[in-house]
């Protein structure tokens, strides 16, 4: 059997031995199968149509309108390292999107001739150096955490992407060759400046309908209950939240739900500094619109039916290939994550040990965080008894990292260079988790 029908065999397996062994009439499974359903609404009504998608449509425009020679002068094996490398990771501070919208880009550029190694490094830095992020990491978490997340990260894009890179050579080389086999694409029907309008407007689309709120919120119900939280996951019936004030007799961090029927009212509450972010926020459809009515213009006056029909059907070869497999990750992480409790968790990462920062490592690199929602979680832990080196290794490895992602990664690049990519990225995040915590006890 080839690699394709042996992965079937396991995802079968898989699940028979799941319906097999469970226990379904555990109120524990239950309420994970329940959770699990509600993380899929949230991802589906607050990240599909927002990020997945139009990333998607990005991905199809990179296959379809980029020459693979230029790719590979800029990003191929053979590039300058200095500008593949810098420019593949410090991508995160333009894009800052969470690592749904990343994927289908790095598969586009991937599929097009990128070489490994600045793919890669553009993989693990676009979810991970979010500029709002590591601000907010810095004034909620601290100072020296913030630093340290924003170095560190710029650092693993580069050692990532080299050591993809190296280790995978020879396989690169074959590919190399590969991609220089297939036909040129006919020669370009716009300016360069035309087509580097269209991807920027598209990626400003995306920027803008993926912008994050950085504000907590204040809700008042019906019975007079006024709570100050963090909306974790928003479903169709409730909110669940953590809250960012003691309420009664329970403490600070903690979640709750909240049905939606019971609010009477809901407004932000926003960081001093952030009002211009949420802003933006609340203003993000008016600009993602004007990009997207700029983008129907120029498909409508530079693009002829024949491309733009190449470009909807690498858009559909990427969206069925990736959407079903953040789907299936989303269903997966909700389960688990509610299998597991936070108590739990902290108590195996109250220490800068190296089984404190691998445990905190390997969650992160399982969990899936949206934008900014890593922030008011680790915020919970760290007041639960984390230890300063583990949520460092936790931030580093959980953005760029989750179930969805790992399984998109190994669609696009296979097991052997998926695992090695997450290896790196445990490795190194316990590593650094451990020096942070022995500097900063």
């Amino acid at each position: 059997m080839d690699k394709k029908q042996w992965t079937i065999l396991a995802s079968l397996v898989g699940v028979f031995l799941f319906a097999y062994y469970v226990n379904f009439a555990s109120d524990k499974v239950q309420n994970a199968i329940i959770e699990a359903f509600y993380m899929l609404q949230w991802y589906v009504r607050y990240h599909t149509l927002a990020c997945v998608v139009p990333a998607m449509f990005i991905a199809g425009a990179i296959a379809t309108f980029f020459s693979k020679e230029a790719v590979l002068r800029h990003l191929g094996p053979k590039a300058n390292k200095v500008e593949a490398y810098g420019v593949a990771s410090v991508s995160g501070t333009v894009l800052a999107v969470c690592s749904c919208s990343v994927l289908p880009m790095f598969a586009g550029i991937y599929r097009v001739g990128a070489g490994l190694g600045p793919a890669s490094a553009f993989l693990y830095s676009g979810p991970a150096i979010n500029v709002m992020a590591i601000f907010l990491t810095a004034r909620v978490l601290g100072f020296e955490l913030g630093i340290a997340r924003v170095i560190g990260a710029v650092v693993f894009a580069v050692v990532i992407g080299l050591f993809m890179a190296i280790l995978f050579r020879r396989d690169e080389a074959d590919r190399t060759a590969a991609v220089m086999q297939l036909p040129d694409p006919p020669p370009a029907k716009r300016r360069g400046w035309q087509t580097v309008l269209f991807f920027a407007c598209m990626i400003v689309f995306l920027v803008f309908s993926d912008w994050a709120n950085p504000s907590q919120t204040i809700i008042e119900k019906k019975d007079g209950t006024r709570m100050h939280v963090t909306v974790r996951i928003r479903t169709a019936e409730q909110y669940q939240v953590q809250l960012e004030a003691p309420l009664g007799d329970l403490p600070k961090g903690e979640k709750l739900p909240v049905n939606i029927a019971e609010i009477v009212s809901e407004h932000d509450h926003t960081p001093e500094g952030y009002e211009w972010v949420a802003w933006v926020y609340h203003q993000r459809w008016w600009f993602a619109g004007a990009c997207f009515l700029g983008v129907l213009a120029m498909v409508w006056r530079w693009f002829d039916r024949e491309e733009l029909g190449e470009w909807m059907d690498q858009t559909w070869s990427f969206s069925k290939s990736i959407i079903p497999l953040l789907f299936g990750g989303v269903l997966v992480t909700g389960f688990v994550g509610a299998l597991i409790p936070e108590e739990a968790v902290a108590s195996l990462v109250g220490d800068n040990s190296l089984r404190s920062n691998l445990v905190a490592s390997v969650i992160g690199s399982m969990w899936y965080f949206a934008t900014l929602t890593e922030i008011p979680i680790l915020e919970a832990l760290r007041g639960l008894g984390m230890a300063r080196g583990p949520a460092l290794a936790l931030l580093l490895a959980g953005p760029a990292l989750s179930l969805p992602s790992i399984a998109v990664i190994y669609s696009v690049i296979g097991f052997k260079k998926t695992f090695a990519f997450c290896m790196l990225t445990v490795i190194m995040s316990t590593v650094v988790g451990m020096v942070f915590g022995w500097i900063y006890v």
